[in-house]
């Protein structure tokens, strides 16, 4: 027997849609391109959307189409998010700190037909049209007043492209499983590969972001999106935004301490969401000019993904900004929410020491997403907190296989394997101890890097840090500590060894520490574990560790 409830389809024009009904007058804020700071409303983007809705039909776009972004995170970005994946077409983000050829490659492989971008990537833009073999045209995201003098191809200055349509349009009745964006990830071995995500799997990671046990985004919100648009939609908040109504504050390409903690203390932000090399950045701008966030700012709550926040980061939310620090974990190919650090009432008894010991955790799934450690023979292992194996995951918008690729991802179980090494405890708390090609096997026990590095950065002279594995004769592996010195501080070698006693297993000490003046980031600010291993490919341990 079937229930007689009405079934609507699930699709990202009717978050916008409800968006213009409930809470049009709710600001979005931009810091652009061009330099002033932009408002506008829920209304204006619905308005808008519709318009781009009815240019992409203007200019040949049909069904399945995809559309490429080199944009910042702003209201033309959010404009292109509802009105791109609303008429049926593919909105795919490009992250613009890919290597040009990365970003070539990707452009060709999802065959893109029209690519929209801001001012700063013109010459990004100029300089890879030849290359690109499907696009009819180029559409740079400004006004007449601001149009680049580049040579491209069929260049269009999108503020006239969209307000020459009508504001009139009816959104397709697309089936919910209709293919509605694109990301790219560069977290696998070779070619980046395509995540589709669908109208379905959008909306209800939507649900996910709003949820109390979730991100918590709510219309009481006001939240700084420092995730950027073109990394996995920016976790989903510009659509869970228009489903719950939250105020949303876009720094465009203001990413610099400097802009940021402006933004948070002119627009009162209480939520700011990014990765940790964002925070750093603004640790540093406060620091250095002695300000005094806690009293200055209105921020009550910071969610962190990308990369493990160390604890000392955690810690100093808390001290200096009055602001509690969310753990979350995900993946591109997880739309990406998995996990959300959001404490459970037991934790209230808790000391400070014992809730930051929560708090680093990448924390508990949230409904829609399972997940299982296993071990190298794929069977299941216990959630006790001890044992640690290969991450899977499940669920709704968890990716079944990558765009134009016919390789099979999942176990017999359906699960999808993450390429993490984790633990998982009995309330649930999963906590990531490494990827599965950077942790050090030492004498047949595992070493985690990412404990070793968030040790080490909680130091006060050490502003970054980094854990390989180097080969050693008798025990496989020793791990070797890699530190960037905070300016201006010197730490010694046997300083930081002294530091890390007590903090982790006597046997996981690194055998060596070098100093170096930076570490090599990925696009989206992970560290590239894989070019310092090329980089230390030839170092010796010291005589006295060997």
């Amino acid at each position: 027997m079937l229930g007689l409830m009405q079934n609507r389809p699930l699709l990202i024009s009717s978050l916008i849609e409800h968006a213009n009904a409930c809470h049009p007058g709710t600001e979005i804020v931009s810091r652009t391109v061009e330099g002033p700071i932009h408002r506008c409303t829920y209304g204006d983007i619905h308005r808008r959307s519709k318009q781009v809705a009815n240019a992409l039909t203007a200019l040949g776009v049909e069904p399945g189409d995809r559309i490429a972004t080199l944009a910042w995170n702003g209201y033309r970005h959010m404009e292109l998010y509802f009105g791109v994946s609303g008429m049926g077409a593919v909105l795919h983000t490009i992250n613009p700190r890919l290597f040009p050829e990365q970003i070539e490659y990707i452009v060709n492989h999802a065959e893109d037909q029209y690519l929209f971008f801001d001012l700063s990537f013109a010459p990004l833009v100029a300089k890879l049209a030849p290359a690109f073999r499907s696009v009819k045209g180029f559409v740079a995201m400004t006004d007449r007043a601001h149009m680049p003098a580049i040579d491209v191809p069929n260049l269009n200055c999108y503020e006239e492209l969209v307000e020459a349509q009508s504001p009139e349009y009816a959104w397709p009745a697309l089936d919910e499983n209709t293919a509605s964006s694109l990301c790219y990830t560069s977290g696998t071995t070779g070619h980046p590969k395509g995540v589709l995500y669908s109208h379905r799997s959008t909306v209800l990671h939507s649900f996910a972001v709003c949820a109390a046990d979730g991100i918590g985004l709510g219309s009481a919100e006001c939240a700084l999106l420092v995730v950027p648009m073109f990394h996995v939609n920016a976790w989903g908040t510009p659509y869970a935004g228009a489903m719950c109504g939250a105020r949303l504050v876009m720094p465009g390409p203001g990413l610099d301490g400097k802009s940021v903690y402006e933004l948070m203390r002119d627009e009162k932000v209480t939520l700011a969401l990014g990765v940790p090399t964002v925070w750093l950045m603004l640790f540093k701008h406060v620091d250095e000019n002695r300000l005094a966030p806690k009293r200055e700012l209105s921020l009550q709550r910071v969610v962190i993904g990308g990369s493990a926040a160390p604890q000392a980061m955690c810690e100093k939310f808390d001290s200096d900004f009055g602001a509690f620090v969310v753990h979350a974990w995900g993946m591109t190919e997880m739309s990406p929410l998995g996990t959300i650090c959001n404490l459970l009432p037991k934790h209230a008894s808790f000391t400070a020491r014992q809730r930051l010991d929560v708090q680093k955790k990448q924390g508990r799934t949230i409904f829609g997403v399972e997940l299982k450690i296993v071990d190298g023979e794929g069977r299941r292992l216990p959630h006790d907190g001890v044992a640690f194996g290969h991450l899977m995951a499940r669920g709704p918008w968890v990716t079944s296989g990558y765009f134009g690729d016919s390789e099979a991802l999942l176990d017999n179980e359906g699960y999808f394997d993450t390429g993490d090494v984790a633990t998982i405890d009995a309330d649930g708390y999963m906590q990531i101890t490494d990827r599965s090609k950077d942790v050090i096997k030492s004498g047949g026990e595992w070493i985690s890097s990412i404990d070793l590095e968030n040790a080490a950065v909680g130091h006060p002279a050490v502003a970054e840090a980094a854990v390989i594995g180097v080969p050693h004769e008798k025990w496989q592996e020793r791990p070797l500590l890699i530190v960037v010195p905070k300016q201006g501080h010197e730490v010694s070698h046997d300083e930081l060894l002294a530091f890390l006693e007590g903090k982790v297993a006597k046997w996981w000490l690194p055998d060596d520490v070098v100093f170096v003046d930076e570490l090599p980031h990925t696009a989206t600010g992970k560290l590239q574990k894989l070019k310092l291993r090329e980089q230390f490919r030839d170092y010796r341990l010291p005589e006295r560790a060997a």
